[in-house]
């Protein structure tokens, strides 16, 4: 449930996204980018899985599982957003939705994700308990979060994303491990996200930084975990490793 005013922000981060972010949604060819295909493989989806994404955007990550046979559902706060989906996806199931309440069942996801986004949600708890609902038992949570830790922003040369303009909560690791625990969450594993080796990434940077994040990127792939600017934590539920 939402706390008194809690409506108030979820209006002005859902215009945000829908006005600013997503504005130019829609374009492109479509193409899924490869550190998402590795990503799938990664986590053995295989055919029939059931697999929600949390804040989905476009469905980028999704079409990548579909690839792979799954069924995909998603929910994003941005309509916009949500639009592109059914679009690319027709056979998904995708609503407009706070990641706070979730229109599914209980027990119906064999993978739930949240990549990159839990850090601009109003209540980050309520999402993850959310997510443990509409998951069946055993399943797994994956979760991309930034790093408050991230020697880049600890020197004072990153202050955040664009998104901070709607909310960004950033936390070091251990922090965010004991949310996900106090949330009724284990970690299971962690691993560091190099996303930003990739020519498509720096593609649509300004050219004047392509250099610079050229760098970054490099020295990402052999930084420890610590200092990482994103990481992804693949978890399970308590009850699962307690039964």
């Amino acid at each position: 449930m939402f706390e008194p005013g809690d409506q108030q922000d979820i209006e002005r981060i859902r215009a945000y996204y829908d006005d600013v972010y997503y504005k130019d949604a829609g374009g492109g060819d479509g193409s899924v980018r490869s550190h998402y295909r590795r990503l799938s493989g990664r986590l053995r989806i295989g055919r029939d899985a059931r697999v929600l994404d949390v804040a989905c955007g476009t469905g980028e990550w999704l079409r990548a599982c579909v690839d792979r046979g799954a069924e995909v559902a998603g929910v994003d706060l941005s309509p916009k957003a949500i639009e592109v989906c059914k679009e690319r996806l027709p056979k998904g199931t995708f609503h407009a939705t706070p990641a706070e309440e979730l229109p599914f069942e209980d027990e119906r996801f064999d993978l739930v994700s949240c990549l990159g986004s839990l850090e601009h949600f109003v209540d980050p708890q309520a999402a993850l308990k959310e997510m443990q609902r509409v998951a069946k038992p055993g399943a797994k949570f994956l979760i991309l979060v930034p790093n408050a830790g991230f020697l880049t922003r600890r020197l004072g040369l990153f202050g955040g994303t664009d998104q901070v303009q709607a909310k960004e909560t950033v936390l070091e690791l251990d922090a965010w491990e004991a949310l996900f625990s106090e949330s009724g969450l284990n970690v299971v594993d962690r691993w560091r996200d190099l996303h930003i080796l990739s020519w498509r990434w720096l593609r649509n940077r300004k050219l004047y930084r392509q250099p610079y994040l050229l760098l970054q990127g490099l020295l990402l792939a052999v930084w420890p975990l610590r200092w990482q600017y994103q990481v992804y934590f693949l978890c399970e539920a308590q009850e699962s490793r307690d039964t």
